[in-house]
């Protein structure tokens, strides 16, 4: 979509995405290898009562699903920030995830451009919000 085609209020819901405990533990084990994501006897023990998915690794899956939509498409120029990042529960494995997404921002720039800022929000199958952040991206007019 070019930046003429978002306005604010606009929303999206992406498809749904499983994590399994494999896909926790990989990715923890190269990005964020804390023992709550990768030592199963120590997670039981832990606040969490399991293995949980890096916060890090909930952002990438938003916004991994927010960017299969094709919304931005070959349009976009480049991401330009995220703000008020927010992990509110642990994600497990088995977790099925799904983010909608609301256009809170739209700002005409130089060049043909604009910035276009979105709210990720994402939620478990049973509707447990895990995480919420805001992305701005530059897109071509």
């Amino acid at each position: 979509m070019r930046f003429h085609e978002f306005y604010i209020g606009q929303v999206f819901r992406t498809k749904s995405l499983t994590l399994s405990k494999e896909d926790i533990t990989r990715f923890a084990g190269e990005f964020d290898p804390q023992h709550m994501h990768l030592d199963e006897e120590k997670a039981a023990q832990g606040r969490f009562n399991g293995i949980i998915a890096s916060g890090i690794q909930t952002l990438a899956v938003s916004f991994k699903l927010w960017v299969e939509t094709g919304s931005y498409g070959d349009e976009v120029i480049a991401g330009t920030a995220m703000n008020n990042i927010k992990f509110m529960r642990p994600v497990y494995p088995g977790d099925e995830l799904y983010t909608m997404v609301e256009v809170t921002g739209v700002e005409e720039k130089r060049n043909a451009t604009g910035l276009v800022t979105v709210l990720l929000s994402t939620f478990t199958s049973s509707d447990d919000q895990v995480f919420e952040g805001e992305l701005s991206v530059l897109v071509k007019q």
